[in-house]
């Protein structure tokens, strides 16, 4: 008895530890100088793509095709580069600025119906099987806001989007921005709480290389994704 009740307040006392500290830990991070773009969440890239005009991002189910504008909620003309960062309960929640300019539009986008889990990602991701984004129906149906920034980047103004997906459990997307605020890249400009996912567009990228892959390991405000 005793013990059964000495295991319960050890995991009550871990939980609480892991949901209203660590969950809420915000390291310092070393904002890499010069001409790239870095990543907005840390977590596990799930895909990373040049895509061209009305080209599809990728198969979620049977009969179900993701594009960008079911991740962006606005259609995106051109060549655009998209990276999507899957954040588990583990991960650092604060989500930075991936490039240096201005914040020029937040909106926030409702559910098709409701917010569907992230499991089938999350699964796929612990145990290497690609790819990633199979069975993941959040990608396009679940809660999200979109953030648009603008900036220089490779001697001309260009513009991304961060997109902040909800999970099932999420409770919460916050912004700590508003539209005409300027930005440093590597600054924190929201978070989201509990396991979620945040994509990266960035429209017309010219000549950019994309220094990620499916797979790899990324840190916010730290980790160059594109230059």
């Amino acid at each position: 008895m005793i013990a059964s009740v000495a295991l319960f307040l050890a995991v009550s006392a871990a939980f609480l530890y892991w949901r209203y500290v660590y969950f809420f830990r915000n390291p310092d991070r070393k904002t890499p100088e010069g001409d790239n773009i870095v990543s907005p969440a840390d977590g596990a890239v799930v895909y990373s793509k040049r895509l061209g005009p009305g080209e599809p991002v990728c198969t979620v189910k049977q009969g179900v095709v993701a594009r960008i504008e079911d991740i962006t909620k606005e259609v995106i003309d051109g060549e655009k580069i998209l990276i999507g960062i899957f954040m588990s309960p583990f991960d650092v929640h604060y989500n930075r600025a991936p490039m240096t300019g201005a914040v020029e539009r937040i909106q926030h986008h409702p559910a098709k119906t409701r917010n569907r889990h992230m499991w089938p990602m999350h699964w796929r991701i612990m145990v290497g099987r690609s790819p990633f984004y199979a069975q993941a129906a959040h990608i396009i149906e679940n809660e999200r806001t979109v953030t648009r920034f603008r900036g220089m980047f490779r001697g001309k103004e260009t513009v991304c989007y961060v997109i902040q997906i909800a999970g099932q459990s999420v409770n919460g997307i916050d912004s700590y921005f508003s539209p005409g605020d300027a930005v440093r890249k590597g600054q924190i400009f929201g978070m989201i709480r509990i396991g979620s996912q945040v994509d990266l567009v960035v429209a017309d990228p010219g000549a950019a290389s994309v220094k990620v892959k499916a797979g790899d390991r990324v840190r916010a405000g730290e980790t160059i994704l594109i230059e």
